[in-house]
């Protein structure tokens, strides 16, 4: 299984806002910029966030996103979700009617097992607990350059760094 483009945006999506707080209002733009989303294909991620209940979009001028779920209890696998579609490995998992093989197949229980797998340790990692992962930050794109661009290895996540 490979995590499409859309997937991995609606996560940086939901962490920029979970960086910022349930309820605080954050403007589409400001969102794709330090994330580093096409503004375009943001739009779409945040229709189906918000069509799941993640997040709210709030029309007009004065408009943007806001999450609306605490970052403890919302689940990579939720977002991740929302956007792609239930997580398989392969067909014969999802649909075993669609393979003839499915009811004798030596690598199945494995297929289906891994999938489980996957499935479990996206769905403990919470928002919340992902902000908190030092080990991760650094490759969090929140810091704006001068020419607008994301610089790599810059934490504005955490409170008083630079």
């Amino acid at each position: 299984m490979r995590l499409t483009r859309a997937g991995e945006y609606a996560v940086r999506c939901v962490l920029y806002l979970a960086s910022q707080g349930v309820g605080v209002l954050c403007a589409r733009k400001e969102i794709a910029r330090k994330m580093d989303i096409p503004d375009q294909f943001l739009g779409k991620i945040a229709q189906q966030l918000a069509r799941a209940g993640a997040i709210e979009i709030i029309q007009g001028a004065k408009g943007g996103v806001r999450l609306v779920v605490a970052p403890e209890h919302l689940t990579l696998l939720e977002v991740v979700e929302a956007v792609i579609g239930e997580i398989f490995l392969n067909d014969c998992v999802m649909r075993p009617e669609s393979c003839k093989r499915s009811h004798a197949c030596a690598v199945h229980c494995i297929w289906a097992k891994a999938k489980d797998q996957l499935r479990q340790t996206l769905q403990e990692a919470t928002f919340d607990r992902i902000l908190q992962e030092t080990s991760c930050m650094p490759s969090l794109t929140l810091a704006a350059t001068p020419a607008g661009r994301p610089r790599r290895g810059v934490n504005r996540l955490k409170k008083g760094a630079n």
